[in-house]
């Protein structure tokens, strides 16, 4: 569905990626895991055209989109989730929701975004911008459904919120994948991703250190041999 072929990227002068190797199979949850600064960032928006490699590809449902522009991977069916809600902070709810409709009908697609997360329902004429960070999040997360995508690409889904919150964004993105999308996570919460996924990628300075099962690792592992936290 989606791979990362020896791919190297960054910014600047400055290599973040080297000679990365990443798949995604249809329906397949791949959490991305890492320490701080390992580049799993770059590799999500590499994946998703908003940094170009310097060298390797990026192909999609078997086509290569290597440098094109972001509109075209959201056009063949990926959803780019970002860090820090990537939601219109001056819309209200509902303009947000009519905006990543893209032409669906406009109470549908509101109707199937307040039945997902309820409390949407209530802020539908309140600034996006003015909502808690759990209620951006859900705001944000409900463009997946919306959209309809093949692929999620999601970047600290749980960052910044409370743990009640957090159970419920991942109920959501348990209905995704049951849904039949393959999802790439990056997740803080190293449970909840193992939890969620099927394969385990782990960055260690830009490189591929660890992939596998998901089932087969160990979170205290990971804590200490990857993350360098006792």
């Amino acid at each position: 569905m989606l791979t990362l072929h020896s791919v190297t990227a960054g910014y600047g002068a400055t290599t973040v990626l080297r000679d990365v190797t990443l798949t995604v199979g249809p329906g397949e949850v791949v959490a991305l895991l890492g320490p701080n600064g390992a580049g799993k960032t770059t590799l999500l928006r590499t994946a998703t055209g908003f940094v170009r490699p310097r060298s390797g590809r990026v192909e999609f449902d078997g086509t290569d989109l290597t440098g094109r522009p972001p509109h075209q991977f959201s056009r063949r069916g990926i959803c780019h989730l970002p860090e820090g809600r990537g939601i219109f902070a001056s819309l209200t709810v509902r303009e947000n929701l009519i905006v990543q409709a893209r032409g669906r009908d406009r109470d549908e697609a509101i109707a199937a975004a307040t039945e997902l997360f309820p409390i949407l329902g209530a802020r539908l004429h309140q600034t996006a911008g003015s909502l808690s960070g759990g209620e951006q999040q859900m705001l944000a997360l409900s463009r997946a459904y919306l959209t309809n995508p093949k692929a999620v690409v999601v970047d600290e889904a749980s960052f910044g919120l409370a743990p009640r919150i957090v159970d419920q964004i991942y109920t959501a993105l348990e209905q995704l994948v049951a849904q039949g999308m393959s999802l790439i996570l990056v997740e803080q919460y190293v449970q909840k991703a193992l939890d969620l996924a099927t394969t385990v990628y782990i960055l260690g300075r830009g490189a591929i250190v660890h992939t596998g099962p998901a089932a087969d690792l160990d979170p205290t592992e990971i804590y200490e041999r990857y993350l360098g936290i006792d």
